[in-house]
């Protein structure tokens, strides 16, 4: 029995000392140079995965210089007019690259009902514009008021036609003059 048991032993020592050859040749061929981005070029990092896989930029330029941003266009500020005659004609315009032009075409806007004495009652750049007109001209006649909204405008318009005891006020035009994206 004593045979038995040194074969036993031998058989174990024998087993112990494959297994541990077997795990030093494993990691020998495991051993390959390690890549911190995962075989990515500097600044990028690896993507997809289950054997479909690429690489994309790191957020942020990481590599240490990242290009700003640069603008694709600017945005001009716009001109709006309105015009009336005595005769209760109006004319309008928004959207104008210049005073001018706003002004020209709100007087040709309210000729073009049958007034011939309009004249330019207000001229706004990038703002909102209200016209109130009143159904009686014995407390004063139209008003125009201007602001940041189109809602502003008409309740500070209203508030003084109102206010001035004029009766039956009411909104008969407003509009904003915003600002157009021209792109380069």
């Amino acid at each position: 029995m004593l045979v038995t048991n040194e074969c036993s032993l031998e058989r174990r020592v024998s087993l112990w000392a494959f297994a541990f050859t077997l795990l030093v040749i494993l990691c020998l061929l495991g051993i390959q140079s390690v890549h911190a981005e995962g075989r990515c070029p500097p600044g990028q990092y690896p993507i997809g995965g289950q054997g479909a896989g690429g690489c994309a930029p790191i957020p942020g330029g990481a590599s240490g210089e990242g290009a700003s941003p640069r603008p694709t266009g600017r945005w001009l500020k716009t001109w709006g007019a309105i015009a009336t005659a005595a005769s209760g004609e109006a004319g309008a315009s928004t959207g104008q690259r210049t005073r001018s032009a706003a002004e020209k075409e709100a007087v040709a806007q309210c000729s073009r009902g049958g007034a011939d004495n309009c004249r330019v009652t207000m001229a706004y750049k990038n703002q909102c514009v209200a016209l109130i007109t009143p159904s009686s001209v014995d407390k004063g006649g139209s008003v125009t008021w201007r602001a940041e909204t189109e809602a502003l405008a008409s309740k500070l318009a209203m508030d003084e036609c109102t206010g001035r005891g004029s009766r039956g006020c009411k909104v008969f035009y407003s509009a904003c003059s915003t600002p157009m994206f021209e792109a380069y």
